[in-house]
């Protein structure tokens, strides 16, 4: 741990992540989330009777599957586990994303499409996690495959302006993606 050293303390919550990437047959990318909360103790649920330390409050699987251009043309949602019996039911909604481009904006159109009762917290929140992993699935193999970051529309990469570190106008982007490097303005701001 790089943290500095905890005082004392009991745990309580582990929320876990897994974010996975793949290269299907067909050409197209799978990019699927997995999240898992557990507690250390046991508790009360009126739907689900008591649950066990360890056993998952919440378990909730999502599948994106994207074309080169970022493009979800697929969506699959499961709700395995949950504190209401009512969670699950909102799958079919994540339909929404269909036909959206995960790039700038992505969290944006999440919100709108899914914000508030029209959507589950939890399964929008890995939506928004998802774009940085599809991201590091695909450029990289395309990467591989000599095509490296170029969009088929001429656009510019969706990651570059995205962080301080990919900045157009930094060293970074200078070294690595020249053809993107935009010099400072030195009289702007």
């Amino acid at each position: 741990m790089t943290l500095s050293a905890p005082v004392s303390r009991e745990p309580l919550h582990v929320r876990s992540y897994d974010f996975r990437g793949y290269r299907r047959a067909d050409g197209l990318w799978d990019i699927e989330g997995h999240l898992v909360d557990t507690k250390t103790y046991a508790f009360a649920n009126s739907w689900r009777g008591e649950i066990a330390p360890g056993t998952p409050v919440h378990d909730m699987w999502i599948r994106l599957t994207l074309d080169d251009d970022f493009t979800v043309r697929d969506v699959e949602v499961d709700t395995a586990a949950a504190p209401f019996d009512v969670c699950g039911g909102i799958a079919p909604a994540f339909a929404a994303v269909k036909g959206l481009t995960v790039g700038p904006g992505w969290r944006k159109r999440l919100k709108e499409r899914l914000g508030g009762v029209k959507g589950c917290t939890h399964l929008v929140e890995m939506l928004g996690a998802m774009a940085t992993v599809a991201f590091q699935t695909i450029y990289p193999a395309r990467a591989r495959d000599g095509r490296g970051m170029e969009t088929d529309d001429g656009r510019v990469p969706p990651m570059l302006d995205a962080c301080h570190a990919l900045a157009r106008d930094g060293e970074i982007v200078r070294r690595h993606w020249p053809k993107y490097y935009r010099p400072r303005d030195p009289g702007g701001a």
